[in-house]
Parts: C-alpha cells; structure tokens; sequence
C-alpha cells in the first residue's frame, strides 16, 4: 500500500538538499561551537554563517536572531519573557482565542503570576476585528502576541496593520510565523514587529530547531539558564547540524517560493474540487482567498472525525484533526468552536495540508478513499441510530 501524506502543517519531510548540507555538522564539524579549541571555533563558524542567512531571510540584524529548540519554546519565552522583563510597565496581554497552544498556556502561566490577559474573538473565518483589538488595549497593556497564519483553518491575519494599531498604543508585538514563512516574505522592518518565531520542519528543515528574533530595542527575561549560549540569552549546547539545516531551508524556502505556493494554490483548489464533487455534506471553513494555500479544515457533516481519521490512517492517508501538539487530546479544537461551530461539528472535521511533494495522483487516491469511508461511516451511523430507536419502541422507524 502506497501510503499518501497530507498532514504537512503538522510537520514536513527534510528535504535531500537539506540533510546533505547538515552532514558535515555532523561528521566532521562535531564540535561544541561554545569551545575555545579549534573544533570549537570550527563549528561556531557554521553557527555564525547560518544565523546570518537566517537573519538575511528576514531582513533582521545577525544579532537578534536566537536560537531555540522548538517553535513552542520561542513562543513561551517571547511571550513569558517580554511579559516579566517589561512589567514595570504594565501587566497586561493580548492575544486570541485561536492561537497554537503554547500561546495560551504561557498566558495562563502569567494570569497565574499577576498578569491580565485578554483573549480576543475572531470572525467566522478566524480575523481578528480591529475594533475589538483597539478597545482591549489601555495604559497597562504590554504585549500583543498573535498567530499571522492558523495552523487549523490556514487564515492570515492582516499583519502589518495589526502591528500598526498596537504600535499606536506603545504596544510591543510577537509574531508567531510558524506556519507562515515560506509561504510570504517577511521582512520584519516592513511588518513591524518586535518579536517573531519561525520552526523548521515546516519548511522542509529539520525537527528540533527554530528561533526566535527578537529586535535590539526588546528587552526580555531568560527562560532556560545554565550557559552564556545565545549572548547570554538562552543556556545549552547549539544544534550546530540543526543550525545548518534550518538556514539551508530557509535559503531554500526563498529561492523556491513563488513556485512552490503557486502549486500548493493549485493542488488545493483541484482537492476541494474533487472533494465537492465527490463527497456529500461537507463543509470547507475558512474558505476565503487571505489564507495559506495548502490547509484545508472540512467538516464532515454527521461523521465522527476520529473515527474518519482513524480509518483513513488504516487505508494509507496521514490527515489530522488539527494542531499535532493537541492531536492526542480529545477536547474539541477550541479554533473550530472560536470561528462558530458547534461542538459536533467542531468533532467532525478534518485537516488536511498539502505539502509540495503531492500530486494530483494522490490526491484522487485519496478523494476515493475519503468518499468510501465517510459513507461506511455514516452508512454505519445510521443503522445504529436505527437500532437504537427500535429499541426504545419507536414505532416510526
């Protein structure tokens, strides 16, 4: 059974060109870049050249590039770390009901340690109103940390203007780009944050690497001591072949953009079209233009989205129900509930993210074994409903 990946929000296959330019970090550059020897300074100099191309990306200085292990950990220390170092200013933050849970839980790490947050509302299509944004923020606010494309519904947040009207207020922002570079230029002096987080695996980089940039004029705490690493900012060992691969794929990213969401705009309209032709019921959310070309949220109206995923996972197709890092949960997605739906409806969707390696092959492959799965399963819900109703005497069944 050939087996179809389309959980590519979740995370990316690493890329060939990547893995060979990681190889001589580690095989040969194996030292400690923190060293003073030879081996040391050998690998420092890996680290020094791919935090540059990182920062080129991006239009940041070399310096306000931070190295960290996950786009979870640059998210909790931007938000926890500005939120301390800057509370003799105020101790209030915003952010939004459908960010990646590493948002939310560092928010409710800092409402348990004095701090206000307000959680913003969003639109059907998962915007956030400008209206709202205005009149949460006061003399005590700090901090706007928000998601510029969600990681369940694909939409892109109006980046710059957000940026703007918190700048207005005196308003430090953090980004959280996760799943948006790649996908468009961002150019942190354009866009105007202040802070911003970026992952690799989900360009096709490696796992276990990401940083976060943080301008010169941003004062934060630290959230991991133990070293002088990262000017001091962050203690451990760098991921030296981390390191390389992330700023490889990032130059990578670039160099292929224009053409690689040229085609993810393509595949994704053929498989919503493929998916409207051939499967009943279903409903795509968050269906507007201003969103990420490659995820598509659809609810399967009456089917149980474990269930579905469950069975497509057996018949060879790698969906999701949403973030990876909230997959193993069976609360429903509070993104899906935000933006309107109800509970049921929230637990019948499916994510699907498309990656720039399907192809239309798979993707009518697997509109067939979506189509013959979602009518076993209702085909099955409703002889089970049957049966339920004969057995409390219904005599109109």
């Amino acid at each position: 059974m050939e087996k179809i990946y389309l959980d590519n929000a979740s995370t990316t296959v690493l890329s060939a060109e990547v893995l060979n330019a990681m190889m001589p970090a580690m095989t040969e550059v194996y030292g400690n870049s923190a060293s003073l020897h030879s081996f040391g300074r050998d690998a420092a100099a890996l680290v020094d050249e791919s935090r540059d191309k990182i920062a080129e990306s991006i239009n940041a200085k070399s310096n306000e590039i931070y190295f960290t292990s996950s786009g979870s950990e640059a998210n909790t220390w931007a938000i926890i770390g500005i939120a301390m170092a800057n509370r003799a200013r105020g101790n209030h933050i915003i952010t939004t009901k459908i960010e990646h849970q590493s948002t939310l839980e560092a928010c409710k790490y800092l409402e348990r340690n004095g701090f206000k947050v307000t959680y913003l509302d969003v639109d059907q299509n998962g915007f956030i109103r400008f209206t709202d944004l205005f009149s949460k923020m006061d003399s005590n606010t700090i901090l706007l940390s928000f998601c510029g494309a969600n990681n369940e519904i694909g939409t892109i947040q109006n980046l710059k203007a957000i940026a703007e009207t918190a700048h207005e207020k005196g308003v430090l922002v953090h980004l959280d780009a996760v799943q948006l570079f790649g996908n468009m230029n961002l150019d942190v002096e354009n866009l105007g944050v202040d802070a911003m987080t970026i992952s690799a695996h989900k360009f096709y980089g490696p796992k276990g690497i990401a940083c976060l940039y943080l301008s010169n004029n941003v004062k934060i705490e630290n959230l991991i001591f133990g070293g002088n690493q990262e000017r001091g900012k962050r203690g451990g060992t760098i991921n030296t072949a981390g390191v390389v691969g992330f700023a490889k794929a990032a130059e990578i990213a670039m160099r292929d953009m224009r053409t690689n969401t040229h085609k993810l705009r393509l595949i994704s309209e053929y498989f919503i079209s493929r998916l409207n032709e051939s499967v009943e019921n279903i409903k795509i959310n968050a269906n507007v233009r201003q969103k990420l070309p490659n995820i598509i949220s659809v609810t399967f109206t009456g089917v149980d989205g474990e269930s579905l995923l469950t069975k497509l996972d057996m018949a060879g197709v790698a969906v999701s129900m949403g973030s990876a890092c909230t997959s193993n949960s069976l609360t429903v997605s509070h993104v899906l509930t935000a933006i309107g739906l109800s509970n049921d409806d929230a637990r019948s969707t499916i994510r699907f993210s498309l990656g720039k390696n399907n192809s239309y092959e798979e993707l009518d492959r697997a509109v067939g074994i979506i189509k013959r799965n979602v009518e076993d399963l209702r085909a099955y819900s409703s002889t089970y409903s049957s049966k339920i109703r004969k057995r409390k005497g219904d005599k109109n069944v």
